[in-house]
């Protein structure tokens, strides 16, 4: 039997699930908000063309409108102004949307403290239980924030000195994009950033480091207590848009059972 034959076979009886990663994209999809005078996303919308109707008698059917980085979604290293000279989003070679993943668990921490950053020696202690970082693959960061996402204001979780959202250090994002062979970041938080990463040195560091470093990230994950530390393979979708920064993304992952 063939390797695919195997896979197939696995998925069909259970062997291998398939875990969906991705939130259900809507008008209630929460949205990043930035302040005056930073431009903003548009959200997602709907609008109908027919439904079995005088417009349309035998089919439904919608345009749609929505940002490149809404619901879950795909960045690629163009969307930063040190990624600029990247790839776009149509660019992303197809072998590098599959891959390797491990999960690292902070949501314990974060539960506790909104503003929990994942700092090298949290990443160190992870590798001395589970073994090191995939090479080629991606590391997805659970803090449990995927419980909020019904909620935009819950999940932006603003007040007036701004969001208050879990992230990674400046140094631990520099470290992961520069010193490891990791494809990619997974979150499930609005960005791959923490909440207060415009305060940071270098502001909003994950997507600084990662993207200049020609790396990806995946944002507003859901179902990351659904997969082992280590072993599950990632699939990312995300439309292959001419020139686009990124992509509403249909991310799922295969675990072994």
């Amino acid at each position: 039997m063939s390797v695919l034959a195997q896979l197939l076979s696995a998925v069909r009886d259970g062997g291998v699930e398939v875990v969906d990663l991705t939130a259900p994209l809507s008008e209630r999809t929460p949205i990043l908000k930035l302040p005056e005078p930073f431009a903003n996303t548009t959200p997602f919308r709907l609008r109908e063309i027919s439904r079995y109707d005088d417009r349309g008698p035998a089919w439904y059917w919608n345009d749609f409108e929505a940002g490149e980085h809404v619901g879950t979604h795909f960045d690629a290293p163009v969307h930063w102004v040190t990624g600029r000279d990247g790839e776009d989003v149509a660019q992303v070679p197809p072998g590098r949307l599959v891959a390797p993943a491990v999960v690292l668990d902070a949501s314990a921490r974060a539960a506790t403290d909104p503003d929990f950053l994942l700092e090298i020696e949290h990443v160190r202690d992870w590798e001395a239980e589970h073994g090191p970082l995939p090479d080629g693959g991606w590391l997805l960061y659970r803090t449990g924030w995927d419980a909020r996402a019904g909620d935009q204001d819950a999940f932006l979780n603003a007040d007036d000195t701004g969001p208050h959202t879990p992230g990674i250090s400046p140094e631990c994002a520099r470290w992961l994009a520069e010193e490891t062979r990791l494809v990619g970041l997974g979150v499930e938080t609005v960005g791959t950033d923490a909440g207060a990463a415009h305060g940071f040195e270098p502001p909003f560091p994950c997507h600084s480091y990662f993207l200049g470093a020609g790396k990806y990230g995946l944002t507003q994950l859901r179902n990351l207590d659904r997969l082992p530390a280590r072993g599950a393979v990632l699939l990312a979708s995300p439309l292959p848009i001419v020139g686009g920064s990124g992509s509403p993304a249909r991310v799922l992952a295969l675990v072994e059972r």
